[in-house]
């Protein structure tokens, strides 16, 4: 070994650290916002059956709130067309849900835009 290579390990490693962790984050990030994804899918699913139901759109959207266990229930947007009002047995009644995620990981909001908007929609006839 020579005399003036005993710190070159721990340089290496400084420099790759933060990079292996940034790298780490994002990982993390993109798997919050796949289960956001599929929790808000499953959601949207079970909330659209009650307009199907014939239920109206305060139930609905008390449902949906109930249901969500992704952080901050009044973060959550609930898009119910048509509304109870004009809603007829026949109809088609369209449920969207959206839920903003922000990012864990450090900068990538400057170079993404932030929040992440995931929204999911679901289709029933009303019985």
């Amino acid at each position: 070994m020579i005399k003036g290579e005993k710190g070159q390990s721990l340089v290496e490693m400084a420099l790759a650290l933060p990079l292996l962790l940034i790298i780490l984050m994002g990982i993390f990030d993109v798997g919050r916002i796949m289960y956001t994804y599929m929790h808000l899918q499953l959601a949207t699913q079970e909330t659209v059956r009650l307009g199907g139901l014939g239920r109206d759109d305060t139930a609905i959207t008390e449902f949906a709130r109930d249901y969500i266990h992704v952080g901050d229930p009044s973060k959550l947007q609930v898009i119910i067309t048509p509304d109870d009002a004009t809603r007829r047995s026949g109809d088609y009644v369209n449920v969207t849900l959206g839920y903003p995620v922000e990012y864990v990981t450090p900068f990538i909001s400057n170079v993404l835009p932030s929040p992440v908007n995931v929204k999911t929609d679901s289709t029933i006839r009303v019985e």
